[in-house]
């Protein structure tokens, strides 16, 4: 008989992006297995119609659930905001999103702008207005809409003089502002923080939802009794709809196993 505990969490994104939270829950669930999808082909998701990217989801989805897997990570901000609800009406298994992470960005109650960088498509979704809704009145919150971001970290660039030059360009606007932190709304963004801070200064807090979503997914199984509790041969595979296979192996040395 089928041990369900040992069957695999499902993670997707548009690209190498969720792996920044995969990378989070490999760490904070060392016995669990792992099996993720990138969607480079069609990336990125930010520039999309909502129909189109609602369609992207529910066929990506449908590929981790062929895998057998116990629970779906929706790491990417632009498919949470369009497709969780159709995807959790489909499927009865745990479906986890990612969101912007405000509330904690909140609670530093630090002066100045709380900066959310993020996909155009997840700054107009009614989930992100919902959030600045709930939060607006506490801190003064200002969307950077940043198209073009995610093609750099899917190109592997992740510290280019013509990088630094884009984030300069997007932060040129807050030139003599005070910061209150930077949140980042994309799971690409993580992995050019470091570069991040080069142009903000590294006093200024950067905050992205890892670690939120990964909590959520472990307190999701251990409702359904579903953690992985016991496992010496644990696995993580990478699938990619991309035909390049230096996605692949860019993707294994984002998480450094």
């Amino acid at each position: 008989m089928e041990d369900k505990n040992n069957r695999p969490i499902g993670f997707f994104d548009t690209g190498v992006g969720g792996l920044s939270v995969l990378k989070t829950a490999i760490k904070l669930m060392p016995n669990e297995n792992f099996v993720y999808f990138g969607d480079s082909k069609n990336a990125p998701y930010g520039t999309k119609s909502i129909d189109k990217v609602r369609e992207l989801t529910l066929k990506s989805a449908e590929f981790l659930v062929s895998k057998n897997v116990k629970a779906i990570v929706i790491a990417c901000n632009t498919a949470t905001s369009v497709a969780i609800n159709d995807l959790r009406k489909i499927y009865d298994i745990p479906v986890i999103g990612v969101e912007p992470a405000l509330k904690p960005a909140i609670e530093l109650k630090r002066d100045g702008k709380i900066v959310i960088m993020a996909t155009t498509v997840t700054l107009a979704e009614t989930k992100f207005n919902n959030l600045v809704n709930k939060y607006g009145k506490e801190a003064e919150i200002e969307p950077l809409p940043c198209p073009g971001l995610v093609e750099f970290i899917e190109n592997g660039d992740l510290n280019s003089k013509e990088l630094k030059s884009f984030l300069k360009s997007k932060f040129n606007k807050f030139e003599g502002s005070k910061l209150s932190s930077i949140v980042l709304g994309c799971t690409h963004y993580p992995f050019i923080e470091d570069v991040i801070k080069e142009i903000i200064g590294s006093d200024v807090p950067i905050i992205d939802g890892s670690l939120g979503t990964t909590n959520e997914l472990k307190r999701k199984l251990e409702e359904k009794n579903l953690l992985n509790l016991n496992n010496k041969d644990r696995y993580i595979k990478i699938f990619n709809s991309s035909e390049n296979k230096n996605l692949i192996d860019l993707s294994y040395k984002l998480i450094e196993i």
